[in-house]
C-alpha cells in the first residue's frame, strides 16, 4: 500500500496558545498522518522553518506580528515563486484593510479571529485541492518536457540516418544527386537513401511509411535498415522488395506499411532498373525539358502481407537527363484554401529544368511549394530526391 504523504502546514502566529489549539482541533488528522503541523512565532522564524522544511504545503499566517509581520512575509513568499505553496491569512475581523491587502498580494484565502476551526478546515481543504491540481499540472508539464526532449533526440537520430554526403565518388563527376526530407512533426515516416552498390551502379530509395509521428518514425528506421542492408547485398530491386516485404509483413501488429521506390542506375550505360511498391511514380526530365512519369510496376505497398512477388521495369536515362523522386507530401500539400498542390502543378514546375543541377532542381520545387502553401501548416512529410546524369 502506498504510504500517505501528509499535508505539511506551517502556522505563523505570535499567540503562544495557538499551537496547543491547532494540535487539539486537528489531532485526529495529525494522528492519521493526514496533516503535519509546524509552528513559528513571526515572519523571520517562518522563513527559517521553510529552510528546515522546504516542502511545506500551506502557511497559516497572522498579519500583526513582531519582527516581521504577515504582509511582509507574504511578499517574501511570493519571491519563492512556488505556485503550489498556499498562504491563508489569519487576522481579526476588524482588520479588513490588511486582509484585503493580503488577498491583493497573492494570499489564497483568509480566516478571521477568533478562529472558527470548522471553517478553517474547510479553507485548508480548498487549498489542498488547489495544490493537488497545480502539482498534477506540474507533473504533466514535466512529462511533456521529457517527451519533447526525447522527440528532439529522436529527430536528431532520424536526421543522422539520412545521409547528407551526396558526393559518393569524389574526384569523379558522372552524376549529381541531392535529397531533402522535411518532417511534418518532430519526427517523420519518410526516408531516402542512396549508395554505390559497386563502381558503376548507384542504388537509390525513396519511401513513405503510413501515418506520421513516433510510430511511423520507428517503422521508418526498421524499414530503412532492412531495405538498405538488403540492397547492399546486390539484390535486384524486385528481389529487394520481396525480401523486405517478407520481413515486415510477418506479425505486423500495427498493420503499418511503406510505399517505396528502389532503383539501380548504371552510371556507364544509363540503364536503370526499378521496382515501385505503391509509391508515387518519379518523373523523368529529358534533354528538351519535357516531363514524363515513369511507368509503374503495379505492385502493392511493402509490409501488408508476406509472400508477395514484386516486379521490375527498365528505362534508359541519357546524359543530361534528370530523375525526380518524391513522396505524396509534395503533391498532397495543402494551401490555406484547402487546395492540393497536385501532380499537374509539380509537372509545370519541373518543366524546362534540364539545365538545373540536382540541388537547384529541388530548390526550385521547394520554393514553388512554399509559395503555394504559404500560410498553411505542413500536413505530411515531404521528401524529394533528384538525380542527374552529367554530360
Amino acid at each position: 500500500m502506498e504510504k500517505l504523504t501528509p499535508i505539511k502546514i506551517l502556522s505563523v502566529d505570535d499567540e503562544q496558545d495557538l499551537e496547543i489549539l491547532m494540535n487539539q482541533k486537528f489531532r485526529s488528522k495529525i494522528r492519521k498522518g493526514i496533516y503535519e503541523f509546524h509552528f513559528a512565532n513571526n515572519g523571520l522564524e517562518a522563513l527559517s522553518k521553510l529552510v528546515e522544511h522546504p516542502n511545506v504545503d500551506i502557511i497559516l499566517c497572522d498579519i500583526n506580528m513582531p519582527e516581521m509581520d504577515g504582509l511582509t512575509l507574504l511578499t517574501k513568499l511570493n519571491e519563492l515563486k512556488n505556485p503550489s505553496l498556499k498562504t491563508i491569512m489569519v487576522s481579526a475581523y476588524g482588520d479588513m484593510d490588511n486582509i484585503r491587502a493580503a488577498m491583493n498580494g497573492g494570499a489564497f484565502d483568509f480566516a478571521t479571529k477568533p478562529i472558527d476551526f470548522s471553517d478553517l478546515e474547510h479553507t485548508i481543504e480548498k487549498a489542498i485541492e488547489q495544490i493537488k491540481f497545480i502539482r498534477q499540472a506540474q507533473k504533466e508539464h514535466d512529462q511533456l518536457v521529457a517527451i519533447q526532449n526525447d522527440l528532439d533526440i529522436a529527430r536528431k537520430i532520424q536526421q543522422s540516418i539520412l545521409s547528407t554526403v551526396f558526393d559518393l565518388q569524389p574526384g569523379r563527376s558522372r552524376f549529381e544527386l541531392y535529397a531533402v526530407m522535411h518532417a511534418a512533426k518532430m519526427v517523420g515516416g519518410d526516408f531516402y537513401d542512396f549508395f554505390m552498390i559497386d563502381e558503376d551502379n548507384l542504388g537509390f530509395i525513396v519511401a513513405d511509411v503510413s501515418d506520421k509521428g513516433i510510430p511511423s518514425a520507428i517503422y521508418m528506421a526498421v524499414s530503412h535498415t532492412i531495405m538498405r542492408a538488403t540492397a547492399l547485398r546486390g539484390l535486384s530491386p524486385a528481389a529487394c522488395m520481396d525480401y523486405t516485404n517478407n520481413l515486415l509483413g510477418k506479425d505486423n501488429v500495427e498493420s503499418m506499411f511503406v510505399t517505396a521506390f528502389y532503383g539501380i542506375l548504371n552510371l556507364e550505360t544509363g540503364k536503370m532498373v526499378y521496382s515501385n511498391a505503391g509509391h508515387n511514380p518519379p518523373y523523368l526530365i529529358n534533354g528538351e525539358g519535357k516531363v514524363a512519369m515513369l511507368e509503374p510496376t503495379h505492385d502493392i505497398v511493402v509490409g501488408v502481407m508476406d509472400g508477395i512477388t514484386y516486379h521490375e521495369a527498365e528505362i534508359q536515362l541519357n546524359k543530361g537527363e534528370r530523375l525526380f523522386l518524391f513522396t505524396d507530401g509534395v503533391t498532397e500539400a495543402l494551401n490555406d484554401k484547402g487546395d492540393f498542390y497536385l501532380e499537374s502543378r509539380l509537372e509545370q514546375t519541373l518543366a524546362n529544368t534540364q539545365t538545373l543541377s540536382a540541388k537547384e532542381l529541388i530548390a526550385k520545387v521547394s520554393m514553388n511549394l512554399s509559395q503555394f502553401t504559404e500560410g498553411a501548416s505542413q500536413s505530411d512529410d515531404i521528401t524529394m530526391m533528384a538525380i542527374a546524369l552529367n554530360e
